[in-house]
């Protein structure tokens, strides 16, 4: 009997997906639940499995775009299952394979064959891969000179153009479209606006070099920025609920919780995982989550329910080394904080010209919802929790909060 496999439900708002590439060739055999073949959806990568075992008919090709419910292919379950093929999806861990003893080549004599004394002996000093060398000498002898010019030129070829006149087209993956919709979306239906400020990062880079190593040893976690921005702004956002707002028709929803997306930038483009409840999680709490998703966006395993959502957004284009941006409203969001690069800047502090790392802030918002003193008011909150690392375990001056002021 031969049975459909067709594309499943993903999610409310999803209608189509892309067929990004077969896992099974066409006639082959397939275990129950196996891994058959990796659909691609607005918001995410998943795995579409064999709902029973049998041999593979493939009706859609890699790159279809497909309905959700149309057939994607049939297994044939009366198919008896070849001799040798495995009982389970589960790979046994390869040994390393031995080069036949037929093929064991002296790599030694191999130069001295193909180079003259010289040459060979600059390669085998510089250990040069000779595959990289082009010979121009007699009877394809490589010379002292093509050695040099290899050294010089690393990874190009002498005499060969370094790139053609060919232009490749490709075709846009549903994540890309998505990501190309809302960015010209959140352009054209806000109110957008960006404001500045800089941040002094002595005191987080003190505390990070200081307890980086127990910080590690305790939570098996490296102690990075990014929790202290998220601590900073959870704060902020329940001081400026504006900021953590969004409108939705006629009205105004505001939120009593921090969601915090993380702008992670992901193989197939940029993706926007959410750290829920961050107002309640600890510095390590934060970093694990941070670097769960941040995983899971590289391995494509981000699900539909870990990218929705979200009030609030932060991005770090400083990883990449950026010094100043105004990045985009994640819409419906009303802001998203720019983190950038940390560079030791002359400062002036108190009549003296001291050297500080500093980092520019940037806070892009609605302008329909947020007021100028909200947004401002709001990034010298953040700039003010960032430079006195002890306010994030009140949200305040402890000796304030001791006294009840």
């Amino acid at each position: 009997m031969a049975i459909d496999i067709k594309v499943p439900t993903v999610g409310e708002s999803i209608s189509e997906v892309t067929l990004v590439k077969w896992l099974k060739k066409d006639g082959e055999y397939a275990n129950r639940d196996e891994v058959i073949a990796e659909l691609e959806s607005e918001k995410a990568t998943f795995e579409l499995n064999a709902e029973q075992a049998g041999t593979i008919k493939i009706i859609a090709q890699e790159g279809d775009t497909l309905k959700i419910g149309d057939i994607v292919c049939s297994i044939d379950t009366d198919a008896a299952k070849p001799e040798g093929a495995p009982a389970a999806p589960e790979k046994a861990a390869a040994k390393p394979a031995e080069a036949p003893k037929s093929e064991i080549v002296n790599p030694k004599s191999e130069i001295e064959t193909k180079a003259t004394p010289v040459a060979a002996a600059i390669i085998a000093d510089k250990k040069v891969d000779v595959k990289t060398v082009t010979a121009t000498g007699s009877n394809g002898k490589i010379v002292k000179q093509d050695v040099l010019e290899a050294l010089s030129n690393p990874g190009r070829k002498p005499g060969v153009a370094m790139f053609g006149r060919k232009d490749r087209p490709e075709k846009m993956s549903n994540l890309r479209k998505t990501i190309s919709r809302r960015l010209v979306e959140a352009k054209n239906t806000t109110a957008m606006l960006t404001t500045f400020n800089e941040v002094d990062m002595s005191a987080i880079m003190e505390i990070r070099s200081k307890y980086k190593d127990k910080f590690k040893e305790g939570h098996g976690v490296n102690l990075g920025f990014m929790s202290f921005f998220t601590k900073a702004c959870t704060y902020a956002l329940m001081e400026w609920p504006s900021v953590n707002a969004y409108i939705d028709g006629e009205n105004i929803i505001y939120h009593e919780y921090c969601d915090i997306s993380i702008a992670v930038s992901a193989p197939k483009g940029l993706v926007v995982p959410v750290i829920r409840n961050a107002e309640s999680l600890s510095m390590a709490e934060i970093e694990k989550k941070v670097v769960e998703l941040a995983t899971k966006a590289k391995d494509n395993k981000l699900t539909i329910e870990e990218m929705t959502g979200g009030t609030f957004t932060i991005t770090n284009g400083g990883i990449f080394g950026s010094m100043m941006s105004t990045p985009i409203i994640n819409i419906p969001q009303s802001a998203i904080l720019g983190m950038h690069n940390i560079l030791q800047r002359p400062m002036a502090v108190n009549g003296q010209v001291v050297i500080k790392p500093m980092m520019y802030l940037a806070l892009s918002y609605d302008h329909r919802i947020i007021d100028g003193r909200e947004s401002v008011s709001f990034l010298v909150r953040v700039k003010e929790l960032l430079e006195n690392p002890a306010l994030l375990l009140f949200g305040k001056d402890p000796v304030k909060s001791l006294l009840e002021l």
